[in-house]
């Protein structure tokens, strides 16, 4: 069960906009990586679905970032039906994210208290996606739609808060591009994890160093 309340968990993702995206089949690995991105500033952190061994990695993480990363929600990614939705908020999930729309995933979300965020790629899905009870809706792929797509659908609709997967580079060109856009926070997979970035301390520096450069796009309290 998760320790955060739903509007915590949005609270994180609006002051702490970057989210990894990641999956290793190896726990003492994940575990690792979660705690140099804790240690680098960020506070969500989206593992993903990926692999025959993401429920018992999951369920191991879980408990390493309630002990070691308290104030991290740990949610799960590339979930597509009711039934993975429920065993891995049976695991301790503190938020579910869809690469696509699926209402049957919502509802065990809405039902369960967790946040669901669902997956859209053009202005209909993701308004769909709204009336069906999402709050923060993914947009994915990034590098399909690209930055001016954001910019554009803010227009007719600027209370949207978007979440940019896919395509989104660990640059200041790229989060810049993506923030002045409108985004609310964008995830980051391969890419972040790329090069020496896999040795936790190299890792941790690079993330400092990129929550620097979306502080000035980070809501300060009124």
């Amino acid at each position: 069960m998760s320790v955060f309340s739903t509007d915590k968990i949005f609270d994180l993702v609006v002051h702490n906009p970057i989210v990894p995206v990641f999956y290793h089949a190896d726990a003492d690995h994940a575990q690792a990586i979660v705690k140099a991105c804790y240690e680098g500033g960020l506070r969500v952190f989206e593992f993903t679905n990926r692999g025959d061994k993401a429920l018992s990695v999951f369920t191991t993480l879980i408990s390493y970032v309630r002990e070691n990363c308290p104030d991290m929600a740990l949610g799960i990614g590339t979930i597509l039906t009711p039934e993975d939705a429920v065993r891995f908020i049976d695991a301790g999930a503190d938020f579910v994210v869809q690469p696509v729309i699926t209402a049957a995933v919502g509802d065990v979300c809405r039902e369960r208290g967790v946040p669901w965020m669902p997956a859209g790629s053009t202005l209909n899905e993701i308004y769909q996606a709204t009336l069906l009870g999402a709050n923060l809706v993914k947009v994915f792929p990034g590098n399909v739609v690209g930055p001016d797509f954001i910019k554009a659908i803010k227009g007719p609709m600027p209370w949207l808060k978007l979440m940019v997967t896919g395509g989104v580079e660990p640059t200041s060109e790229s989060l810049n591009a993506w923030f002045k856009a409108g985004v609310t926070a964008v995830g980051i997979g391969s890419q972040l994890f790329a090069g020496n970035s896999g040795d936790p301390a190299a890792l941790r520096d690079r993330i400092a160093s990129l929550v620097q450069i979306v502080t000035p796009f980070v809501p300060q309290p009124a």
